[in-house]
């Protein structure tokens, strides 16, 4: 059984202090926002966690592994290179989507994002021992976008098409098994999932190609945090490219396929 540990990461009272004492230049925060997200995803992949960006000013981490002292530290190393501020709720289950609501609620019980009194909250438990198979990753990949959409559309339409695949996944596994998933750049994503059986990874693909004709291939992974569990998922995507299927497990997911 999955266990996933996420973390929601909050910029204190950002909205206001992005218009405080005027509007800031819309560069400089996109600047401030790109490299504070770097920094996370530094931080949590050196201690084996994956981050992803959302809307910058909110990001999620898959954070097994990580205690509640590296999440002290990733508020203290902010707190002192940046002039914003973090707020993280962490929440587990066995349902991505379930943690997150959790990890979500101990930070709206702390106070809202912009208020400018709540600073720095940590709230949440996080896994006490993780095991091998707490995490399950998803990575996904578009069949042939360099053949279909880069050497055939310009790029804001290649864009259009990859985000309209993004957008049916994302919805679809969400509603559907309370996976949660993330563009990651390119034609890539990666979601983070409740235990799956090859039938619905089929399934999900089967329904991106019906709504919106994007092919999609997807590797699966476990692990006991999302590094290792990644890292099969990667190495299982490389098997569909060379055996030319659509759902693969890695080494660490084959438990997945016998339930």
């Amino acid at each position: 059984m999955t266990n996933t540990q996420l973390t929601l990461i909050q910029i204190d009272n950002y909205g206001p202090w992005t218009v405080t004492p005027e509007p800031r230049r819309e560069m400089d925060l996109q600047t401030l926002q790109s490299r504070l997200f770097a920094d996370i995803a530094q931080f949590v992949g050196q201690r084996g966690g994956y981050a992803f960006f959302t809307r910058f000013d909110n990001m999620v981490a898959v954070t097994n592994g990580l205690d509640a002292d590296d999440h002290r530290l990733l508020q203290e190393s902010t707190g002192n290179r940046y002039p914003v501020t973090l707020s993280l709720g962490i929440g587990v289950d066995a349902n991505p989507a379930v943690a997150l609501e959790e990890a979500t609620a101990g930070l709206q019980r702390a106070g809202s994002a912009q208020d400018g009194d709540r600073r720095e909250v940590l709230a949440g438990t996080p896994v006490a021992t993780p095991s091998n198979g707490d995490v399950s990753i998803a990575h996904f990949d578009v069949n042939d976008a360099t053949e279909k959409y880069t050497d055939q559309l310009n790029e804001f339409d290649s864009f259009i098409q990859i985000e309209q695949g993004y957008a049916t996944l994302m919805r679809y596994l969400r509603e559907e098994h309370g996976a949660l998933s993330f563009f990651v750049g390119g034609d890539n994503i990666i979601a983070v999932t409740p235990e799956m059986r090859v039938d619905d990874y089929h399934g999900a693909i089967d329904h991106v190609e019906e709504a919106v004709g994007v092919d999609l291939k997807v590797g699966v992974g476990r692990g006991e945090h999302a590094h290792r569990a990644g890292m099969a998922a990667k190495h299982a995507l490389e098997e569909c490219r060379h055996r030319g299927t659509a759902v693969e497990l890695g080494e660490t997911a084959g438990e997945v396929e016998s339930e």
